[in-house]
């Protein structure tokens, strides 16, 4: 794949967002409990990435049980902290659902798609896809999708696997049912690229608003931290206008009540503003598509 080190340039387009808005945002709630890795999943080892033991090695050859509980914990408590959050602000978001995890917590599907919300896909299982075939990848990219289908009664229409391979995107384009992938983080706005031959539609994701963050070192540490990025990052991109605002969020992590407390006084600073567009990325994706058809 060749790079494109140059992008929109100094002249990015007008999104022309609806009702002239002069930023969209996008909220995603990763959902990734049950996915992780598990030797009761058939792994060699316990998953050792994201949880609030930070640089912990994996158990090899068994079970963690305490990193078990921390992912149980995003399924049990944090989603439906996260859901009762959005919900009385009555906005929308995109859900990353991870399909072995989906499946595993039905409640969490049928309220998800009660709420109005997208259910995109996050890939088969949480892992490292670098180490997987073709072919395999493939594999897992059908299993994901009937697992989502199966669970909401209706396909993904977005792609998001965060640990992909230089396979990934052409499979997504191969399956020909997505609207766009956010397999990328080079962007602030939506943009075309070609794959196979194809114009396919790329709606870049972000690690820097992202509570990913409380959980690496060097990160956030506190709701205040958090809280000020997303205001900083908010303010900046509705003053420059004509932007498109990602946040990424984890059930395991802003569900945890002194996290989420931040979260909701975010919500309340966004509907304070007038010009916003809260909205989801298959939203996002057919308003591109219809209003800013490739060269």
């Amino acid at each position: 794949m060749a790079r494109d080190l140059v992008g929109y340039g100094a002249e990015p387009p007008d999104p022309a967002w609806p009702g002239g808005a002069r930023l969209a945002v996008s909220f995603v709630l990763n959902y990734e409990e049950g996915g992780e890795r598990s030797v009761l999943e058939g792994d060699p080892e316990s998953e050792s990435y994201l949880h609030e033991v930070v640089g912990a090695a994996p158990t090899v050859g068994g079970r963690n049980l305490s990193t078990e509980s921390m992912f149980e914990f995003g399924s049990r408590v944090g989603f439906w902290r996260v859901h009762r959050i959005f919900t009385a602000h009555g906005l929308p978001l995109t859900v990353y659902a991870v399909g072995r995890a989906l499946e595993q917590n039905p409640d969490a599907a049928r309220a998800m798609v009660d709420a109005g919300w997208e259910v995109a896909s996050h890939g088969w299982r949480w892992f490292d896809y670098a180490g997987l075939s073709e072919d395999e990848e493939r594999e897992h990219m059908r299993l994901a999708i009937e697992a989502i289908e199966r669970a909401c009664g209706v396909r993904p229409v977005g792609w998001y696997t965060g640990r992909n391979t230089e396979n990934t995107r052409r499979l997504v384009v191969e399956d020909g049912g997505f609207l766009y992938d956010s397999d990328d983080y080079a962007d602030e706005l939506p943009y075309w690229v070609e794959v196979a031959g194809k114009q396919h539609l790329v709606i870049p994701y972000t690690l820097d608003v992202n509570d990913m963050k409380f959980l690496i070192p060097n990160g956030f540490a506190t709701g205040d931290d958090f809280y000020a990025y997303l205001v900083d990052t908010f303010e900046q991109l509705y003053d420059e206008g004509g932007r498109m605002m990602n946040v990424g969020l984890h059930c395991r992590i802003v569900g945890r009540p002194g996290r989420a407390r931040a979260l909701d006084r975010f919500l309340g600073h966004v509907r304070s503003r007038e010009g916003v567009w809260v909205t989801t990325r298959a939203e996002i994706a057919r308003h591109w598509r219809e209003h800013h058809h490739p060269r």
